[in-house]
């Protein structure tokens, strides 16, 4: 953009500049100011502690309308409601790494400019958010979801009094830091030591959700022996129960032969999830809470630390038995499958 105040209009916005108590008018002039003597966006954007595409608004609002100061109640949405409706839509099924790509697409599309910062604040303005999405299996199926949920309320409401539902699974966690985000001062490359480590310790689990307890083991291995030996474990710590309704998934290993004859001998029954279904098992919460709290950024020298800490949670799970209480239900996650591109 051409620079060409005159000498007349300089000291003009000179004398605005120290006539006005309003920081973002002084702001606008000094950016127009700063730029007709050779400042590049990048140094007027360091000097005033502003963003390159805010100066360039400035100035471009300044030489295009010789505006100087901010619009009075904020500016209005260049997108009508049709419009606005029809982006919303778009980017509820569309993830966009920048912003700049979205001003590009509605430019392309409405035939409507928008600076960077400006869609941000459209965004921002219309409940969009920037983080990560959310991976769901791809081959889950939707129906057998539902209807899961729908034989699992039935149960709900129809087992008797002595009777208890619980919800199994088991976990690998490995010896290894696991990254995860966290509050890091800003400008700061913080660093994690990492592990080359690739062993892991195996640990079974159930929950029950009426009462949040807990039952765990720790084995060298999830199999057929593994998971009888457990099952003996539910039965000893409920012995007044007439039935366990166990609920899993379609591991191998859960559906053996061997196993679902030792299952018969027992007053466990078994009941399991659809295929591809973690969100429709609590216990999951349950291994994100013990990472959040023994692996995430977290540095172990030694597999028995890593262990130690591991077993640590789940003997002192009573510590965070508020956490499991408000975080583990049955309030499922109903997935959405994004359609394919």
């Amino acid at each position: 953009m051409e620079r060409k105040l005159s000498p007349t209009e300089r000291q003009y916005l000179i004398n605005c500049h120290r006539m006005s108590s309003d920081k973002r008018t002084c702001d606008r002039i000094k950016a127009v100011l700063a730029y007709d003597e050779g400042y590049t966006y990048a140094a007027i954007a360091k000097i005033l502690l502003l963003d390159d595409e805010t100066i360039r608004r400035h100035i471009h609002d300044y030489f295009s309308q010789k505006k100087i100061n901010p619009a009075n109640g904020g500016s209005q949405s260049h997108l009508d409601d049709d419009q606005t409706a029809k982006l919303i839509a778009h980017l509820e099924t569309m993830t966009y790494l920048y912003a700049k790509e979205i001003c590009v697409y509605v430019l392309k599309t409405f035939g409507v400019t928008y600076t960077v910062s400006g869609m941000i604040k459209w965004l921002q303005k219309n409940n969009f958010r920037y983080k990560k999405p959310h991976g769901v299996p791809a081959k889950a199926d939707l129906q057998k979801q539902e209807d899961f949920i729908a034989k699992y309320n039935e149960l709900k409401s129809s087992i008797k009094s002595d009777e208890i539902i619980l919800f199994g699974d088991s976990t690998h966690p490995q010896h290894q830091t696991k990254l995860a985000y966290g509050w890091i001062k800003k400008g700061v490359r913080k660093s994690e030591k990492m592990t080359a480590c690739q062993k892991r310790i195996n640990i079974i689990g159930a929950i029950n959700l009426n009462t949040h307890a807990v039952e765990y083991s720790q084995v060298d291995w999830v199999n057929t022996d593994s998971l009888k030996a457990f099952l003996l474990q539910l039965c000893a710590a409920y012995p007044n129960a007439s039935a366990i309704h166990l609920i899993l998934d379609n591991a191998g290993y859960h559906k053996s032969e061997a196993f679902l004859k030792f299952v018969a001998t027992t007053k466990v029954k078994i009941h399991y999830l659809p295929p591809y279904s973690p969100n429709l098992n609590p216990i999951e919460r349950l291994w994100k809470i013990m990472h959040e709290n023994t692996t995430y950024n977290r540095y172990y020298a030694k597999l028995s630390e890593f262990t130690d800490n591991i077993i640590g949670f789940f003997e002192n799970i009573g510590k965070y038995k508020s956490i499991i209480q408000a975080r583990i239900n049955d309030n499922f996650q109903r997935l959405k499958l994004a359609p394919s591109s």
